[in-house]
């Protein structure tokens, strides 16, 4: 089994980490915007404000904070538990499986009015953030989020100081991965605010329909990456043949090889 969380070389594409960062900057704006101002994305600043409406004793908003952070962590445990048991020889891997919850657990909150119900649609994006953090981690090898852009900002200064001192154009294309993927959670983010502050809660199917893009791109790598496997596997065995036989025609030269002459048939009724 591959090593937990890590997306193997087919999965790691890099438009698919940029429309799920867009989905990213989406969803944090629509949590924060439209379901009682909780950054379900951003576990620290819920621990931060947590901790603020702590002190000052309002233990009635701490809640809501708190059903968040749990949410989250219970959003990577199962994104572990499908990973650990789901096989890679399974038609369906464990990256679509964990999309699919995605999808279904956005969908749900279409369909969850405004108000009294907030916390469980700021914990429903938690746990689907969770998940995807926890599963898409990283894009042409290299280490990104999804859901947030401390590392990748972190990563893409650390790359880009070491192309400016080294002149190594593979930094400068880690640079530009990370900066993509950056921008794509703030177009996300920009794009939820105008879009959900002019048309409403109409425009959150948005969500899954980006995630539903993604699946399908990852299944689809994962066809082409079967069938690639059963075209060089072929070729191995056409490849082992070829070499049997040439190998047999030195061993045994054709005029060895070559049958007996059939039996005339006159001359053997005259016998």
């Amino acid at each position: 089994m591959s090593t937990p969380a890590v997306i193997n070389n087919n999965n790691e594409h890099i438009a698919a980490a940029c429309i799920l960062s867009l989905a990213g900057g989406f969803l944090d704006i629509y949590s924060y915007l439209f379901r009682g101002e909780v950054f379900a994305n951003a576990v620290t600043g819920n621990i931060v404000f947590c901790g603020l409406h702590a002190a000052n004793g309002e233990w009635h908003i701490c809640i809501k904070y708190m059903v968040a952070i749990f949410a989250y962590a219970c959003g990577v445990l199962v994104a572990e538990f499908l990973h650990h048991k789901i096989s890679a020889v399974h038609k369906i891997g464990w990256h679509q499986s964990v999309l699919f919850l995605e999808i279904c657990c956005l969908s749900s909150i279409i369909f969850i009015p405004k108000g009294h119900l907030d916390y469980l649609v700021n914990a429903l994006i938690a746990f689907v953030c969770a998940m995807q953090v926890e599963t898409f981690r990283r894009v042409h090898g290299l280490p990104f989020a999804s859901t947030m852009c401390t590392g990748n900002l972190r990563s893409s200064a650390e790359a880009l100081f070491k192309y400016i001192v080294h002149h190594d154009k593979k930094e400068l294309n880690k640079v530009l991965h990370y900066y993509a993927v950056i921008g794509c959670f703030i177009t996300g983010a920009i794009g939820a605010t105008i879009l959900l502050k002019r048309y409403g809660e109409a425009v959150f199917f948005l969500a899954p329909a980006a995630l539903t893009i993604v699946f399908f791109m990852v299944t689809t790598k994962r066809q082409l990456g079967t069938i690639r496997h059963y075209i060089r596997e072929r070729l191995k065995e056409q490849s082992s043949n070829t070499f049997f036989f040439q190998l047999l025609s030195k061993l045994f030269p054709a005029q060895q090889l070559q049958m007996p002459a059939p039996i005339n048939e006159e001359t053997s009724n005259s016998n």
